[in-house]
């Protein structure tokens, strides 16, 4: 496993990061409680050491699934990182999303419960929500809980650069989460505003919810209210064919390297200068054992090269829309 220092944190994290949004089960088909559990302490066991999950995610059902989880694993070498302001049920806002002070002090106590753990070592702020919340009054109660001990840094996920800028006036911002990958560059000028910044990044989306290990050939017939129809736009056409096209220059390192596809796209993201840890879904130990095999080996200067260059093809092709920091 390599390794990286996630910005002005200090810490240490593994270039791969357990991302759980799947194993919450909501809108992403049949989810198995056991096969993700072992697909976490199976990543966990290859020398993963950062974890990251909502409360969003299935309502609370991915946060007890993490918390049951890491139970018997070194707390203290162990890095947790889940979110506040995307609620639910009774009292919740139109839209689910409440960045208030209020909300984030009921918020996490509940997660700290859920995950069975007395801190939490990064506390994203979901996204901006629609209330007109102000940054000041999120901000104020991010660094309360910092203050109090029951978080170590401070994260935003979604946000834009100007909504990260307003937010660094009233607290500390240490690292951002937004979505990036070969088929999803829509973020990469907050990438590269954390960076000349000392902002840790973490990456979600890394494998393209799937398009990047190599799996989805044909265009799928999803529930249309999958999670990956609904919040990527690639998975319909015109960009499932340009995504199609990509997947060919990956198919001939991973046939050269005699190695899966999937294993190509992580290396691609891990050995990123923008990205400190990219997220990676898993939801049975196989997947989580080949991201981890990824790691073991690194592209060549002129593989990086040749898949950058079909990386900027595919920019060039499809339209940069749909940022979700602006929805």
């Amino acid at each position: 496993m390599r390794y990286k220092v996630l910005g002005k944190t200090g810490l240490k994290v593994s270039v791969a990061t357990v991302g759980t949004w799947a194993i919450g089960g909501s809108g992403w088909g049949a989810v198995d409680r056991n096969d993700s559990i072992r697909a976490i302490r199976s990543m966990l066991d290859n020398e993963v050491n950062i974890v990251d999950t909502a409360p969003i995610y299935g309502c609370g059902v991915s946060e007890e699934i993490v918390g049951e989880a890491i139970k018997g694993y070194d707390r203290e070498k162990l890095i947790v990182s889940t979110k506040c302001g995307l609620v639910w049920g009774e009292g919740a806002p139109k839209g689910g999303r409440d960045i208030s002070s209020k909300s984030i002090m009921k918020e996490i106590d509940d997660s700290l419960r859920r995950l069975g753990v007395e801190y939490i070592d990064i506390y994203h702020v979901h996204k901006p929500d629609f209330l007109g919340t102000p940054f000041e009054d999120t901000m104020s109660a991010m660094m309360k809980l910092k203050e109090s001990g029951k978080i170590r840094h401070i994260g935003l996920s979604n946000f834009s650069i100007e909504q990260t800028e307003e937010c660094m006036k009233y607290g500390d911002v240490e690292v951002i989460q937004p979505p990036f990958s070969m088929i999803d560059q829509r973020e990469r000028s907050v990438l590269e505003f954390a960076k000349q910044h000392d902002i840790g990044v973490m990456t979600y989306g890394s494998l393209g919810a799937g398009m990047l290990t190599g799996t989805i050939r044909e265009l799928p017939d999803w529930d249309p209210k999958d999670m990956r129809f609904v919040f990527y736009d690639y998975f319909k056409e015109p960009k499932f064919s340009k995504a199609q096209k990509l997947l060919k220059s990956l198919d001939k390192i991973a046939e050269a390297r005699q190695v899966p596809v999937a294993q190509v796209a992580v290396n691609w993201i891990t050995a990123h200068p923008l990205v400190d840890t990219a997220l990676m879904g898993v939801r049975n130990k196989h997947e989580a054992d080949e991201n981890c095999a990824a790691t073991a080996w690194e592209l060549t200067a002129e593989e990086i090269a040749v898949l950058n260059e079909a990386v900027a093809e595919y920019e060039r092709e499809t339209p940069a829309d749909g940022s979700p920091t602006k929805r």
